[in-house]
């Protein structure tokens, strides 16, 4: 990823929300500017949702009232995330168009009355969106008040997989341009399975809905088709905005359990700011340590510099079975996570909660309530504490590890003929993730084939495609002395979902020592014992090691007697193998004896027995600092010197940070 042409400049680190002013009056805007001026907000985005307002008939715009708004954010001093209003479709044009409308996997169209109620690869969409955005760019392009440019919104959120006509018409250019015939693509897909051969490029649909099963490749290749299409789409809005405007462009990713369809390493480079939105997702068992691996991932896409986090919540979402609300300090504590792991803008959805439509009981940085709450007095102490930060800004965090993650690996698992339903991808990576995060380990998240120079201990979880030159980074890699902790199903295919033979883990057999013949997967109700005493689930394999040293072996189970846990030397550096997944203390144990042998330990000392804490470090070009969060109900103290940012106090040795507060020391200069 090069350096971006329009760097979002800011001063610190920003502090902002989603606005949306068409839902209020004007004498509401006057009491809300006033508010987040008391706040400290000095970030708003605006017209994200604005098409209907902005052209309320084809070719017709009215700018009155977001030229107000736009002049009165502006004289308060605030700044604008600017959106270019095409996330949803105005009525006029599903009216007139009703072929824009995106069709599902069983052949049924969907229509207006929620959002993204457009097809990807609409040509009508398209003019009609650009030709908003040309309008919107022309007119603010050189505003002052106009500090970043924010495409569509959440793109992909619900419309990225689409089955119309269109869709498969552009489905097959793109399959075109990737294999050149036919005759490529049946090889890729492997339909000499089940007589599913191709002769004509007009035979290839979109994996619509089947009576059976659907081929893997197929689908593989439909969900790399549809991230391409809507970054097309991206692309041809961010070309738009740069005919008008030299401000720095971006768009919301999705980087959050349960939201998969966009590979976003495609898509990164293409953003001046990485940006994210992120919200708690209390379906998980750790929903904290998920945040924490968002984060890094989010950094991760940006390869290290400083990311905006574009919307989180001040406490309850509206779309989970159970919408918990944030307990006290909660939110300041989950703020400051983001930024410890590389944001260097807090930004949050929405600004005034809504009184009407879908989203009018998701939270936001002014309740229902009012300012006499406990949401708005943490709104205001989080943007004292924002503000306080500003020298933070641009500062990067500092790790020895890294997890290799991949979206078309996660693509990959979701066949619907797996070895097992119990659990997915993301479980797999949840898990490592959470053994490392729960060792106070600091983290990047980084692509397959991503340079690894930098780390000393590299986690692969369940990496389930790889490519041969993907697996030949990371064996050159652990050859030149990395540690490497490397899952179950990891290269088992290859980038056509093609299984390599001859034994699983195809090129990565040699480097981990082991000749696996046969998955064996339990109940998600049983339980696995170790020979080392340790319980594990879910998943067990027939194999034998090679040159690898067992660690621990099966002593119950399908696989009895076979390894769970192997040590291979692989030139000068070491690869482990997992053959199962431990429970989850088994598992912290796990990665803090591997993690010790890699050499790498946290980010600072703490007293023994500390229970729930985060330490990350972020390190700038004239000082570090070092973020110590306590989501625990007990006092704990870090060893440290330099000054607290937080309540601007000296640290001398020794930092006390009480339960539940957060503290942010600078400390020496930057080495």
């Amino acid at each position: 990823m090069s350096a971006p042409a329009r760097p979002f400049a800011h001063d610190g680190i920003a502090f902002g929300c989603d606005y949306n002013p068409e839902q209020w009056t004007p004498d509401v805007w006057d009491e809300d500017i006033a508010l987040m001026r008391e706040a400290g907000v000095d970030l708003v985005a605006i017209n994200i949702f604005g098409w209907a307002h902005v052209e309320p008939r084809a070719g017709e715009y009215d700018f009155a009232r977001l030229d107000d708004i736009i002049g009165r954010l502006h004289a308060a001093g605030i700044r604008i995330n600017l959106g270019t209003g095409t996330a949803s479709t105005p009525a006029w044009l599903t009216t007139a168009h009703p072929e824009i409308l995106p069709v599902v996997d069983d052949g049924t169209r969907r229509y207006p009355g929620g959002r993204q109620a457009w097809c990807p690869s609409s040509p009508v969409y398209r003019e009609a969106a650009l030709a908003l955005v040309d309008a919107v760019a022309a007119r603010y392009g050189a505003h002052p008040a106009v500090a970043l440019w924010h495409v569509s919104n959440e793109l992909g959120c619900h419309n990225a997989l689409c089955h119309c006509d269109e869709s498969a018409g552009a489905f097959r250019e793109w399959l075109r341009a990737r294999y050149g015939t036919v005759e490529a693509v049946n090889r890729a897909w492997g339909t000499a399975f089940w007589s599913q051969t191709y002769y004509e490029w007009d035979e290839i649909l979109t994996p619509k809905a089947t009576l059976s099963s659907r081929n893997p490749g197929q689908v593989l290749d439909f969900h790399r088709f549809s991230s391409d299409a809507l970054l097309a789409h991206y692309r041809a809005e961010a070309e738009a905005i740069r005919a008008h405007s030299a401000i720095a462009i971006t768009t919301n990713f999705m980087v959050t359990a349960h939201i998969e369809n966009l590979d976003y390493w495609s898509w990164a480079g293409e953003m001046d700011i990485v940006a994210n939105d992120h919200y708690l997702d209390h379906r998980l068992g750790d929903p904290r340590s998920e945040l924490a691996f968002a984060a890094d991932l989010s950094r991760g896409l940006g390869e290290g510099a400083p990311w905006l986090l574009m919307e989180h919540s001040t406490g309850a979402v509206n779309w989970q079975p159970l919408n918990k609300p944030k307990a006290p300090g909660e939110m300041i504590r989950n703020s400051l996570t983001h930024v410890a792991r590389g944001a260097d803008g807090v930004c949050f959805f929405q600004w005034r909660a809504s009184v009407q439509g879908s989203e009018k009981f998701h939270s936001a940085m002014l309740p229902h309530v009012g300012t006499d709450s406990t949401v708005w007095r943490e709104v205001v102490e989080l943007g004292g504490i924002v503000d306080r930060l500003a020298e933070v800004a641009g500062s990067r965090v500092v790790a020895d590890v890294a997890v290799l993650f991949s979206w078309e690996s996660w693509w990959a698992t979701q066949s619907e003929t797996r070895p097992s339903q119990a659990f997915g991808y993301l479980d797999q990576v949840h898990a490592a993730y959470g053994a490392l995060h729960a060792n106070g380990l600091t983290v990047d998240v980084v692509a397959p084939g991503a340079d690894l120079s930098a780390y000393r201990f590299v986690v692969v979880p369940g990496l389930h495609l790889m490519t041969e030159a993907d697996a030949a980074v990371l064996t050159s890699w652990i050859a030149d002395g990395g540690t490497a902790l490397i899952t179950f199903s990891t290269a088992i295919v290859d980038e056509n979902d093609r299984v390599y033979t001859g034994g699983y883990a195809g090129p990565l057999r040699e480097a981990i020592g082991l000749h696996i013949e046969e998955f064996a997967p339990v109940a998600p109700e049983a339980a696995l014992t170790l020979s080392d005493g340790s319980t594990a689930r879910l998943w067990s394999e027939r194999s034998r090691a090679t040159t690898a040293e067992v660690q621990a072996s099966f002593t119950d189970g399908p696989a009895v007697g076979m390894p769970a846990l192997t040590r291979n030397a692989w030139g000068e550096g070491v690869a482990f193998y997992l053959a199962t997944v431990p429970s989850e203390a088994d598992y912290r144990d796990l990665v803090a004896r591997l993690a010790d042998e890699a050499g790498v330990a946290p980010a600072a000392v703490v007293e023994p027995g500390t229970g729930d804490l985060e330490i990350v470090r972020r390190r700038g070009d004239h000082a570090s600092y070092l973020f110590v969060i306590n989501h625990g109900e007990t006092d704990v103290h870090v060893e440290s010197d330099g000054v607290d940012l937080v309540t601007g106090t000296p640290v001398a040795g020794r930092a006390t940070v009480p339960a539940g507060a957060v503290r942010i020391i600078r400390e020496e200069a930057a080495a």
